[in-house]
C-alpha cells in the first residue's frame, strides 16, 4: 500500500501530537525528540510533525509518497525522469529516524516531493543540512517549461 506522506514543522510538538492524534483517532506511530509520525491507515496517510523554532506558525516542510519497496522507488524515478523531471535519488539515506531509499522532485511552486521506502529504524532525525528535514540542499530539479502548464 503507497500513502501520502505530509511533513509539518511545528512550533509546539506536544500540543500537534495532541491534536493530531484526536484528529485522526490514533496514536503516533513513532516518537522521538523533536520527532512524532502518524501511521493513519483512513485516510491513507503518513503525517510527519517535526519541532520548529520558537513561536513560527506551522508550515509545510515537504510532501511524500511513501512505498513499500526498493523497486517501487527506482519505478518511480524511471517514470518521472521519462516525464522530463529532474530527479535526485539517495540510496540507504538516514533520515527521519529512518534508513531510506529515496527520489526528490521539485513542483514549479518550489515544494519538494519525495517517493521513499523505509528500510528500517535510524539514530539521526535529519541529515546536516540548513534545508527541511532531509531534503537535500541541491534539490533545485524544476519542471522543464513545456511541462509546466496546468488543465
Amino acid at each position: 500500500m503507497s500513502r501520502v506522506q505530509l511533513a509539518l514543522r511545528v512550533s509546539d510538538l506536544e500540543g500537534s501530537i495532541a491534536f493530531y492524534s484526536k484528529l485522526f483517532g490514533v496514536q503516533p506511530a513513532k516518537l522521538r525528540p523533536g520527532y512524532a509520525n502518524f501511521a493513519i491507515a483512513e485516510p491513507p496517510l503518513k503525517l510527519v510533525l517535526i519541532e520548529g523554532e520558537g513561536d513560527e506558525p506551522t508550515r509545510l516542510d515537504h510532501l511524500g509518497v511513501e512505498v513499500e519497496q526498493t523497486d517501487q522507488v527506482k519505478a518511480a524515478t524511471d517514470r518521472l525522469t521519462g516525464e522530463g523531471l529532474v530527479t535526485l535519488e539517495e540510496n540507504d539515506t538516514s533520515c527521519c529516524y529512518a534508513l531510506q531509499d529515496k527520489v526528490w522532485v521539485t513542483a514549479p511552486g518550489g515544494e519538494p516531493w519525495e517517493v521513499y521506502v523505509v528500510k528500517g529504524d535510524a539514530d539521526t532525525l535529519e541529515k546536516a543540512t540548513d534545508s527541511a528535514c532531509c531534503i537535500p540542499a541541491t534539490t533545485e530539479a524544476k519542471v522543464p517549461a513545456d511541462k509546466s502548464s496546468c488543465c
